[in-house]
């Protein structure tokens, strides 16, 4: 593991910090989200290579939950161990989910305090930020025609067939051609994420995970409890689910409507709410359980539905990681993975346009916004945060004018 910079960030305080900054300002949904992880873990406090950093996230494409999220999880293991993990998904989680609580509770009307130009400004930022991952992880792992043509030809595919499973698909198919027609690059050595799981911890970790997905469902139909039903639907909404975000809410949606522990159009309003948050949109299970008409709901709702939805990518994570360290050491996996890479920043170049730049960019102004971010992020240098608040600021200033 690379780390050139002096960081003092080896407690579970510390990386609750830094993810709770984070998780103050990360707005624009999980490919947004794994662009300021990037910014922040890779090129400003080196703990981690581009390498490391994109096997970590095709690792956590392939595990069903909440991507960047299990991303974050991984990054606070690696730093500071269990606690370390716990920290990272509390800082990063708990902002929306308080706001998505606190909006649930009935305070719904300091929404209209917020200018509708500073939504959109975040919105525009993600189009900056996408952009500069994407850059950055094409200079490093698209080196050569062939890894260049494998992206480009991946972002085209994930275009076309633009659900979970594609993606999905996107990285087995570039995993296998990485296998059998790419050589990793010869200088590249493994750098291995500092790890305090050993394997059969590990597989007692996705056992737990397994137990658990068949159980719940049995307790729930077996012990009449409202809790217990709760934290079956929300386990297994994030235990089933790939691609995370927007794609759990169908399941949800499900979940909760038909039984009529929430009302349609409530459920549709925190959806709506979840977007104008920063942090993962699954703190929408906070929103649900606080909102819900039998008991428990309110803050002790709120938080075990946000829990049982969030228990799986922990599971996952402390599970996958101690065999996929040992995976990725071997020649043939490196092979592969290079593949993937490749196949990873095509994913995230197609999720520029779309969602991304297509929810955003709808006039000259707007483009001048991306392209003015973009500047201040990859010339001037400039911390993300403080980018982000500026162009929902200007977004604020742009909305005025037009007005």
């Amino acid at each position: 593991m690379t780390n050139t910079r002096a960081d003092c960030s080896n407690s579970p305080w510390s990386v609750f910090l830094i993810f709770l900054r984070l998780g103050l300002t990360s707005f624009g949904g999980p490919i947004a989200h794994l662009g300021y992880f990037r910014a922040e873990f890779v090129t400003r406090r080196r703990w981690l290579s581009e390498r490391s950093y994109a096997d970590l996230v095709a690792l956590c494409q392939f595990l069903p939950g909440p991507a960047s999220s299990q991303v974050g999880i991984a990054l606070g293991l690696s730093r500071a161990g269990y606690g370390g993990a716990v920290a990272a998904w509390a800082g990063f989680t708990l902002p929306s989910a308080v706001l998505l609580v606190l909006f649930a509770l009935g305070i719904a009307h300091h929404s209209s305090a917020l200018p509708p130009g500073v939504l959109h400004g975040l919105k525009v930022v993600a189009v900056a930020v996408v952009a500069q991952a994407v850059w950055g992880m094409a200079r490093n792992l698209c080196q050569g025609a062939a890894r260049l043509i494998l992206m480009l030809i991946a972002g085209g595919v994930a275009l076309l067939v633009p659900s979970a499973w594609g993606q999905v698909g996107v990285i087995v198919v570039t995993g296998v051609i990485g296998l059998l027609l790419l050589k990793p690059t010869p200088n590249a050595e493994h750098e291995a994420l500092p790890m305090p799981i050993r394997r059969r911890t590990g597989a007692l970790w996705l056992l737990l995970f397994a137990l658990l997905l068949m159980a719940l469902p049995l307790l729930a139909q077996n012990l009449p409890n409202q809790g217990l039903a709760l934290v079956d639907a929300f386990y297994r909404a994030g235990a089933l689910v790939f691609g995370g975000g927007h794609v759990v809410l169908p399941l949800l949606q499900a979940e909760v409507v038909p039984p009529q522990w929430i009302s349609n159009d409530l459920f549709l309003a925190g959806y709506g709410a979840a977007q104008a948050v920063p942090g993962p949109l699954f703190t929408f299970a906070a929103f649900l359980g606080a909102a819900m008409q039998p008991d428990p709901n309110g803050w002790l709702g709120g938080l075990i539905c946000l829990l049982a939805i969030f228990a799986p990518s922990f599971l996952l994570v402390f599970g996958a990681l101690p065999f996929w360290e040992t995976l990725r050491r071997s020649p043939r996996t490196q092979a592969a993975l290079t593949g993937v890479n490749a196949g990873v920043v095509g994913l995230l170049l197609a999720a520029l346009y779309r969602p991304v730049w297509t929810s955003a960019i709808f006039s000259v102004y707007d483009l001048g916004l991306a392209v003015l971010a973009l500047v201040a992020l990859m010339a001037w240098k400039l911390p993300p945060w403080l980018v982000v608040a500026a162009s929902a600021g200007l977004g604020w200033l742009l909305s005025l004018t037009a007005g």
